[in-house]
């Protein structure tokens, strides 16, 4: 789009890891910095943004329901100094226990790993629990916190038969990927992600929009401000498409045999 790093735009940038006093923290670093426009990641990231500024223009992605978390007053026309590509509304949620129980019908018990500190996990683990009565799927809420922690849950759950995992949308779902990853198989239990990098880790089954897709997007956004677009009038835009992606060496591995109709659904599948 023409902006080249250190020639005509200087890209400062911070990583919290889902550390909330960090983001906290950069945030406000950010906007003190009083820059044409800060991009923010996540719901736990567009937070403490919106608190640190109500004049620079921001662009945040990865956000679900931005609505309804109060962080624009219209998916059409924001308002604000802020706008957003959002992953998913929370109804989509409900897909993941239905794909767990159509991928693997023998679990009867999931443990739904989701981040309680941020009203997205809370929302996402809301619909899930909405849901799971319907496929004969009792759910569990187990909370993101360090990898101590997530090995001990995780492995406590494990203990009894007929389980599997569903990983909720989350910065620190992203900082421990590799970690959840590993014990679901570990632990033998099938695993549904909200996206696809984790099943190109060696996870079973994902199903939710293009991260990267939605990177590539906001950059228009950013590319439009810099060039004097405000934030408020540019709409909310949710994702265009959502992706099934598949890993049957995973199946393999978990003695699962992928239904032929859940196949025939993949967007990719992973030999």
């Amino acid at each position: 789009m023409g902006w080249t790093d250190g020639s005509n735009v200087h890209i400062d940038t911070r990583l919290s890891a889902g550390n909330a006093a960090d983001t906290r923290k950069y945030a406000a670093e950010l906007a003190a910095l009083a820059p044409d426009v800060i991009l923010a990641v996540g719901n736990a990231g567009i937070g403490p943004v919106l608190q640190a500024t109500r004049t620079v223009p921001i662009v945040f992605v990865l956000v679900s329901d931005p609505l309804g978390s109060g962080f624009v007053h219209s998916l059409s026309r924001p308002g604000g100094n802020a706008t957003a590509f959002m992953t998913f509304e929370y109804s989509l949620c409900g897909k993941w226990v239905e794909l767990l129980k159509e991928i693997a019908p023998g679990v009867t018990r999931a443990a739904v790993l989701r981040d309680p500190a941020i009203a997205a996990g809370i929302g996402q683990f809301a619909i899930i629990q909405s849901v799971a009565p319907s496929v004969g799927v009792d759910v569990i809420p187990v909370n993101l916190g360090d990898a101590v922690e997530i090995e001990r849950e995780v492995a406590a759950f494990a203990q009894s038969a007929n389980g599997g995992l569903i990983l909720t949308a989350s910065a620190l779902s992203a900082v421990h990927r590799d970690l959840i990853v590993t014990l679901a198989a570990q632990h033998k239990l099938p695993a549904v992600y909200q996206e696809c990098n984790y099943v190109a880790a060696g996870g079973l089954i994902s199903y939710g929009p293009n991260f990267l897709d939605q990177f590539r997007r906001a950059a228009g956004y950013v590319d439009r401000i810099l060039k004097g677009a405000k934030p408020g009038d540019l709409p909310v835009q949710a994702p265009t498409k959502y992706e099934l992606v598949i890993n049957l060496k995973t199946a393999k591995a978990l003695g699962l045999a992928v239904p032929p109709s859940v196949r025939a659904r993949a967007d990719e599948v992973i030999e």
